[in-house]
C-alpha cells in the first residue's frame, strides 16, 4: 500500500493558540478513517491541512506524493475529494443540483462561462443518480433539504474520481432518519474496492458507517490514539478523548456510548 497522507509533526498555530500540536498520521490506499473528538479538538484543521486547504505553521504535510508547500495547490486539490460546511457555503443557492456536482471538474463552485463535455455531465448524473438524487437534478440547491444537501456535496466531491476523499461532519444537521439513511450509503461507499481512501470526521461514534478500517481521536489539538479501529476504539481511549468515563458499546458492525455512572452506596 501506498501513503495518502503523511503527515510528520504538523503543528498549527494562530496567534498564541495552537490549533494543531506536532501530529503524527499515515494514510494509506484502501484505508477508511474516522475521525473523533470534542469541539475544539483540531478535526477540521486537519481536515484542512489534508485538502491542501492550509498549510501547517511547521512540520511537513505529504498528500498524494506531494508536499505542502513544494507543489501547486491548485493542481493538487482536484485529485481531493472535499464535502465540508465551510464548502457549502459558497455554493450559490440558485445553483441547479447538476451544476453544483458538474462544477467540481473545474474546481468551482458556480457554473459561468466554462465548458463541459457531455461526459462530465453523464459522470455527474450517474453520481446523483448513486446518492438518490438523479430525480432532483435540475432543484436549486436552496430548496434542497439538509439531507439532500449533504447527498449532493458528497456526489460532487466524488466528480473528479478523486484519489483521496475527505468528509468533514457529513451527519451533522441531520435528523435521525436522514443519519441512519447516510450512515448506511457510506457504509457501501467504504465497501466499495474501487473507492478512495477516506477520512470522515464526526464527533459521534454512531455515525461511524460499518466498513471503516481506522480510527483517529484528538483532543486539545493532539492525537490521543490512532490505528486500526477495534483497536484503539476503547473505553479508556474515548473517555480520556471526551473527558468523562464513558461505556462503549459495539453490535452488528456500530457504535454507540454513553456516560458510565457510578452506582450508588448502600
Amino acid at each position: 500500500m501506498s501513503d495518502v497522507l503523511e503527515l510528520d509533526s504538523v503543528s498549527v498555530v494562530r496567534g498564541k493558540k495552537t490549533l494543531l500540536d506536532k501530529v503524527d498520521w499515515q494514510v494509506n490506499d484502501g484505508e477508511r478513517w474516522v475521525i473523533l473528538g470534542p469541539n475544539g479538538a483540531g478535526k477540521t484543521t486537519l481536515l484542512q491541512i489534508a485538502a491542501a486547504r492550509m498549510h501547517p505553521s511547521s512540520g511537513t504535510a505529504g498528500i498524494l506524493d506531494e508536499i505542502l508547500g513544494r507543489v501547486d495547490v491548485f493542481e493538487l486539490r482536484p485529485r481531493i475529494g472535499l464535502s465540508s460546511a465551510a464548502l457549502a457555503t459558497q455554493i450559490p443557492e440558485h445553483e441547479n443540483v447538476l451544476n453544483v456536482v458538474v462544477t467540481a471538474a473545474y474546481g468551482v463552485t458556480g457554473r459561468w462561462r466554462e465548458g463541459y463535455e457531455r461526459d462530465d455531465e453523464r459522470r455527474a448524473f450517474r453520481l446523483l443518480n448513486d446518492w438518490g438524487m438523479g430525480p432532483l437534478l435540475n432543484r436549486t440547491f436552496a430548496t434542497l433539504s439538509e439531507g439532500e444537501r449533504k447527498r449532493v456535496q458528497i456526489a460532487r466531491a466524488l466528480m473528479t474520481d478523486p484519489e483521496l476523499l475527505l468528509l468533514d461532519e457529513p451527519a451533522a444537521g441531520l435528523d435521525l432518519g436522514g443519519r441512519e439513511d447516510l450512515v448506511s450509503t457510506l457504509s457501501v461507499l467504504a465497501t466499495d474496492e474501487t473507492a478512495p481512501a477516506t477520512v470522515l470526521v464526526s464527533h459521534h461514534v454512531e455515525e461511524i458507517p460499518p466498513g471503516f478500517t481506522h480510527a483517529m481521536l484528538m483532543r486539545a489539538g493532539r492525537v490521543v490514539a490512532a490505528g486500526p479501529l477495534e483497536q484503539v476504539l476503547t473505553e479508556e481511549v474515548v473517555s480520556t478523548t471526551f473527558g468523562m468515563p464513558l461505556q462503549l458499546l459495539h453490535e452488528d458492525g456500530r457504535w454507540a456510548a454513553r456516560r458510565r455512572h457510578r452506582r450508588a452506596a448502600h
